[in-house]
């Protein structure tokens, strides 16, 4: 199978970067699933059921979300509704949160991907303990029997904690990517026993910014320790950041991964096939 993964849309810009050049992406690249993060589309915080839907309409097949999950209201309600949509799955159990932390889909071609979304604890708001559960999915749906694929997206600040989930995972699902940061890391890689992983699949937003937030709130806050106001999305041209990856059919682990970055400010490379 043919898989990609895009990190943290901010705003506008980010769901307009992902319609311009998801189509081609999905075309030139022969895309069988295509996941996003997406909590951060609505005005750089959480999601609506309208940003979600120019997501859907870009390309995506599922959309995961992270520490914004519920910034908009109304996502409380949408992510009952809309099976595609995926929040983190370790919520303490007492919270009985709405939706679901993982889910499995079905290709055109009818195969299995199970998606699940994750928080780390490091820096974080409390959750319970992320490696558990994912144990428990990995359990309930095996690579290579009951899932063809399976996408493990690690939303946390800390890389040495998504270092750990992606050995954690390491033949047993066939790509752990982080997302939280919103800055594309260098290492794209095939771990030991084949798994395809990077820390951080980078944003997908205006990079003339902060993280992509205008520039101005950021840069008052940390030079005066005042704020003046909400962090704003910034507008210009996004750079839409991304992972490639290509799995055996019969084991369901990674043959090949590699860096999406195309459009905006950043350097630019696209996988051929």
């Amino acid at each position: 199978m043919r898989l990609a993964f895009f990190g943290d849309v901010v705003g506008k810009s980010g769901r307009d970067g992902l319609s311009d050049h998801l189509p081609g992406l999905k075309r030139d690249l022969k895309l069988d699933f295509v996941v996003i993060n997406a909590e951060n589309a609505a005005g750089g915080f959480g999601i609506t059921e309208n940003t979600a839907n120019d997501l859907f309409m870009a390309g995506a097949d599922c959309l995961t979300l992270g520490n914004h999950s519920w910034d908009q209201r109304e996502a409380l309600t949408y992510i009952v509704r809309e099976p595609r949509l995926i929040r983190p799955l370790n919520y303490p159990r007492l919270m009985d949160a709405p939706g679901a932390g993982a889910n499995l889909f079905e290709t055109h071609s009818g195969k299995q991907v199970l998606v699940m979304n994750v928080l780390g604890r490091i820096h974080m708001d409390p959750m319970d303990d992320p490696f558990s559960a994912v144990e428990r999915e990995l359990a309930a749906c095996p690579l290579g029997m009951a899932a063809d694929a399976i996408i493990v997206d690690m939303h946390c600040e800390a890389t040495s904690e998504k270092m750990a989930m992606g050995h954690f995972c390491d033949g047993r699902a066939s790509l752990v990517v982080g997302t939280h940061t919103h800055v594309p890391t260098a290492d794209c890689q095939i771990l030991p026993n084949g798994t395809a992983y990077q820390t951080d699949a980078g944003g997908c937003c205006d990079y003339d910014s902060v993280i992509g937030n205008d520039k101005e709130e950021p840069l008052r806050r940390f030079t005066t320790r005042l704020s003046g106001g909400r962090y704003t999305p910034a507008h210009g041209p996004a750079t839409v950041c991304g992972v490639y990856v290509e799995t055996d059919d019969r084991t369901g682990l990674a043959t090949r991964v590699e860096p999406i970055r195309v459009g905006g400010r950043l350097s630019q490379t696209v996988p051929t096939v």
